[in-house]
């Protein structure tokens, strides 16, 4: 159970003052304990995929983060550069304000841009920001990241005050369907945080305390 646990669990190390020593040793970790991927800020991604070029798990990282209020053209710059680095998966956030202001058609261009420069060559995540959205919101942001032509749907880049819950992860299933990824991030800490999200309906978690997570302890941080 804990191997395919692993293969779940996005080994995250998002904080801004995180050093090349910490982004070393997630990568020790991920190797040790099989996670699917080590999720770090774009500047770490060549370092991480130097780290981890004779194994499985993979490099995540994030595009238009952690506010999501770029352009679209800097957003697929920012995938094509991670790409070229080494990335196989992207994170990208979505434009919040525009979502909120009705622009649906400019939040859905948003995310194509990326889907675009990633096509078969990265899987791609798209952040709604659960915290700062109404269930309406978070509905037809999920239904615009189906559209985009996007891999998964995730919760939270952990540092608008709320993270991933069960009831987010259920509304996002239901919203995208059985074929869509979702991904719980921001505030998993430990192994039942972690399975009352799988069994809402999540294929993949976001967190730092990956380790905690399948030893069955608890962990410390969001993100």
């Amino acid at each position: 159970m804990e191997q395919n646990f692993a293969k779940m669990i996005d080994h995250t190390q998002l904080k801004p003052d995180t050093p090349k020593e910490k982004i070393t040793q997630i990568c020790e970790e991920a190797k040790e304990s099989g996670f699917m991927s080590v999720c770090v800020n774009p500047y770490w991604v060549e370092y991480c995929a130097e780290l981890l070029a004779d194994t499985d798990v993979k490099v995540c990282t994030v595009i238009g983060f952690p506010l999501g209020a770029v352009t679209k053209e800097t957003k697929a710059f920012e995938t094509k550069q991670a790409i070229e680095k080494g990335a196989t998966e992207v994170d990208m956030v979505i434009n919040v304000g525009e979502l909120k202001s009705g622009n649906h058609d400019n939040v859905q261009q948003d995310i194509e841009a990326v889907v675009r420069e990633a096509e078969g060559k990265a899987l791609v995540k798209v952040i709604i920001e659960t915290s700062l959205l109404t269930e309406e919101e978070k509905v037809k942001a999920s239904e615009l990241a189906k559209a985009a032509g996007a891999d998964y749907v995730k919760t939270s880049t952990g540092f608008s005050g709320g993270g991933a819950t069960v009831e987010d992860i259920s509304l996002m299933r239901k919203t995208v369907g059985p074929d869509m990824g979702v991904k719980a991030s921001g505030g998993v800490r430990d192994y039942e945080g972690a399975k009352a999200m799988i069994e809402a309906g999540a294929t993949r978690i976001g967190a730092s305390s990956g380790k905690a997570i399948i030893s069955g302890g608890q962990g410390t941080s969001d993100y």
